[in-house]
Formats: structure tokens, sequence, C-alpha cells
């Protein structure tokens, strides 16, 4: 049995991932954490999930003698804060957290060589089969297409592009040995010219109350090839999280993603 802390547990991902870990028989939901001063402070977690009471109350610190592996789905401020602690304490982790700059992914590195962490902005099974088709792709059309990456998501998701776009776009760029960050174009308005054939194209939707919709397009004269991936509940995602956690726990030190745990990097 995998004794888990969720971090973020009264947030939106954080209830699916309570509600994930009680449909998960061989891992069992031990701390949940909430941010000092949250109005859910000494709430029933279960409750807050629309479940039976499980009597794991919101806490604003962990215990490092209760859990075993902790998610991660919050905030880079907050992750930066649970690697430091994970690390401490010899506890492995699954990050989840997006809009993670260079630092806070050197900082995974570094703790990688004493825990072991999973680290990715996507979970879901089907986004992550989509970055091997996106990389597959780009191994065989090359400089032939001009590649554009459009992502939707609610109104309320801060960070943008959303942190699975630029996995994406991270996972072409790497396939066609392009730097995402010389070859990237986030937008765009007015007279921007012809479009540069080595670009690669990101636009960014906000509204009501999308889950996450992310489509790759790969334009030719002709014709053009399409991947899309639609999520349209976050249980997808936690469940991912689920996989995740039963897989890191039998790992060695390391920073490791979803592809690792499916077995198709």
């Amino acid at each position: 049995m995998t004794r888990i802390a969720i971090a973020g547990a009264a947030g939106r991902m954080g209830r699916n991932l309570v509600l994930a870990c009680s449909e998960t028989d061989d891992i069992e939901l031990t701390q949940a954490l909430e941010r000092d001063q949250s109005p859910s402070l000494g709430t029933d977690s279960g409750v807050l999930a629309g479940l039976p009471q499980n009597h794991i109350l919101l806490s604003d610190k962990l215990d490092a003698q209760a859990f075993d592996t902790l998610i991660d789905f919050t905030h880079p401020s907050a992750t930066t804060h649970h690697i430091d602690f994970c690390r401490e304490h010899g506890k492995a982790m699954v990050i989840g957290t997006t809009g993670c700059d260079a630092a806070l992914e050197q900082k995974m590195n570094d703790a990688g060589k004493q825990i072991p962490i999973l680290y990715a902005p996507n979970m879901s099974i089907g986004v992550n089969l989509c970055l091997k088709l996106l990389q597959m792709t780009a191994e065989v059309l090359g400089d032939s297409v001009d590649i554009e990456v459009i992502e939707a998501h609610h109104r309320n998701k801060v960070d943008a592009p959303s942190g699975t776009a630029l996995k994406m776009g991270q996972v072409i760029a790497d396939a066609l040995g392009r730097d995402l960050a010389e070859c990237a174009v986030y937008g765009r308005q007015g007279q921007t010219g012809i479009r540069e054939r080595g670009t690669i194209g990101f636009e960014t939707i906000r509204a009501g109350d999308i889950v996450g919709e992310h489509t790759v397009l790969f334009a030719a004269e002709g014709e053009r090839i399409e991947i899309t991936h639609k999520a349209s509940n976050r249980m997808t995602f936690a469940h991912g999280a689920m996989r995740a956690c039963r897989w890191i726990g039998t790992q060695k030190p390391g920073v490791y993603g979803m592809q690792d745990v499916l077995g198709i990097k």
C-alpha cells in the first residue's frame, strides 16, 4: 500500500485527486495539505471531494512520518518548498504543477539525485500517447511543414501557454533539432510578414469551463495532419497521477516523465 499526501487538496484538481485515491485499491490517502490561512483548513478532505468522511483533515504542514509520496499540482512557489521538504526527508514526488521555470526544473533535477521525482505537466494517458505521435510525425515530416500548437483552457487558468502545449512544442523542437526558445512564436498581431518555416507557433484560448484541449497542426501545401487531445473531465489527470504514484514508488532517485511510466519513451 502506497501512502499518499496531496498538496492543494481543496482545489479543483486536488479534490479530483482525493476522489481518485478512494477509487484506487493499493493507494491510501494519509495527508491532505492546503496553504496556510486557507478557509478549508480543518475540513474533512473526503467530504470536500464529495465523498463520505475519510477523517483526513486539511492541514498546512506536511508530516514526514505520514506519507511515502507527495502529489503536487499546485503553484511553482509551493512546489519549490515541497521539493525541499521531500528531498530532506527522502520522500518520492509526483509533480503536475505547470508554469515551472528553468530554475524550478533545475531544482527538480538536483533533488532527483537523492529522491525519485515524476514530473509531467499533463498526466493524461492520452496526452502522453500524443507526445509520442508528435515526435514520430515531426521526425517524418521534418522541415516540410508549418507547425502550430493551439490550446484552450478554462477562464481561471493563470499561465499561458499551458504546460502541456509547451511540452508538445519541446518534443517537436527536439525531434527537429531546433531550440524552442529561439523558434517559438507566441501569438501574432499586426504586420507579421510571411511565416517562417522554422518557427513553431503557439495560440492560446481561455474561456468558460474548458478542461483542456490541445491540437497540433502539421500543415503542408495540399494537406495537413492534426493531432488533437480533448479532456472533458479532470479525473483523467487524477487517474494518471495514481498510476504515476504506483510506479514512482518503485524507482531509484532520478527525474522521470509519464512516458517512462507508460514504457513508450
